[in-house]
């Protein structure tokens, strides 16, 4: 199969790529960074250059193609967050109906099936209702869980002020993603046959706050660490001080808002998958702590 994945060498897209190249997939590679041509040939996969904003270059790219894999890369400096998720999903859309792909695996998240109040997660909730409309078009959306990985962002908090904190409570659960396991079950849709547009919950372990403090703290020689929840207020002061841009910043606490009242896991826990991903929290904490150690 001719499979086109987008997000370049990421936390999902690299370990995607080689389990398709391995399989013997002829894989192109969407990346930005012309830099990055040399290891993504390494990985056995086409390199096309090119930003995802391009409607023009998306459409060339995707044109033969037998499936995509979809993902709206980060971009921090959006003044409006949901606006710059709905233009990347706007371009997906026309590029794949032009282009005349059949089969689409997107990522989306958790949380997606709330119109509002999910913060980021607004904006691809937004791109799944456009990828919908597609006619004759398979789409599988990937709703994963809270990324472990999100927490090498933390690593400064507790090397500094000895805490990890945000703006909910320890006694708040949360339903978590290890990025390889997204990519493995990316791997499967892509590889294997879905009709319709449907929906896959991507979940690799489920824990509260508290477990997952002592987890990570543990893992790092400091099994007291404390976990300090903040007002809004404070969250949002603490992610622009750290230099996030407000509008970015406030989409985070609102995101943090859902974990904290739970609406985020709602859809999910009515239509848990009969099997979790295998990296649970204790793998992902020997990951942590060799990068908090490094």
């Amino acid at each position: 199969m001719k499979i086109i994945v987008t997000g370049s060498l990421g936390h999902i897209s690299k370990p995607l790529a080689e389990i398709l190249t391995g399989a013997g997939h002829d894989v192109t590679i969407i990346s930005s960074d012309s830099g990055k041509v040399g290891a993504i040939e390494a990985l056995g996969a086409k390199a096309a250059i090119g930003s995802v904003a391009d409607l023009a270059f998306l459409t060339k790219t995707f044109t033969g193609a037998d499936a995509v894999y979809t993902m709206v890369p980060p971009n921090f400096g959006a003044t409006n967050y949901r606006q710059y998720i709905n233009d990347i999903g706007k371009n997906y859309t026309a590029a794949i109906k032009a282009s005349g792909v059949t089969r689409v695996v997107n990522l989306s998240s958790i949380g997606a099936h709330l119109e509002n109040s999910t913060g980021p997660i607004t904006g691809l909730h937004d791109v799944e209702l456009m990828l919908n409309t597609l006619d004759n078009v398979a789409v599988k959306h990937l709703r994963a869980g809270f990324f472990y990985v999100n927490f090498f962002a933390n690593i400064d908090m507790i090397k500094h002020q000895g805490i990890l904190g945000n703006n909910y409570s320890k006694e708040a659960r949360l339903v978590m993603v290890h990025p390889r396991d997204i990519a493995e079950a990316a791997a499967q849709e892509l590889q294997g046959s879905f009709s319709g547009k449907s929906y896959r919950y991507v979940i690799s372990d489920e824990q509260k706050i508290s477990t997952l403090v002592k987890t990570l703290g543990t893992a790092i020689g400091k099994p007291e660490l404390p976990w300090v929840e903040f007002s809004d207020e404070d969250s949002l002061a603490g992610m622009t001080g750290a230099g996030l841009p407000p509008a970015i910043a406030s989409t985070f606490v609102e995101m943090g808002s859902a974990v904290r009242s739970g609406i985020l896991w709602e859809d999910y826990d009515k239509n848990k998958p009969a099997a979790l991903g295998r990296i649970k929290l204790d793998d992902f904490a020997k990951e942590f702590a060799a990068a908090y150690n490094s």
